[in-house]
């Protein structure tokens, strides 16, 4: 399951981190890396932006991220 596909408010573990697209290159998957999406980190989807959009609101760890939909397509999860 990948990260956009959790519904508001659910919990889950990084798999792994896999380019969703050729738009995401190996600098933006080490940069998610960097911010903390490595697998087994517990991340939760807070919300989405307006219309169930863009941004979405992820915490990894005690930090909150706006992720934009490309990004979180990369990160794989393991549903809690």
């Amino acid at each position: 399951m990948l990260l956009n596909e959790l519904s508001n408010g659910a919990h889950a573990t990084v798999a792994r981190v896999v380019a969703a697209s050729s738009d995401m290159d190996e600098s933006a998957l080490r940069r998610l890396g960097e911010l903390g999406f490595i697998p087994g980190e517990p991340v939760q989807l807070l919300r989405r932006g307006p219309g169930g959009r863009e941004p979405l609101a992820v915490l990894i760890g005690d930090t909150m991220f706006g992720l934009r939909l490309l990004e979180a397509q990369c990160i794989e999860v393991i549903s809690a």
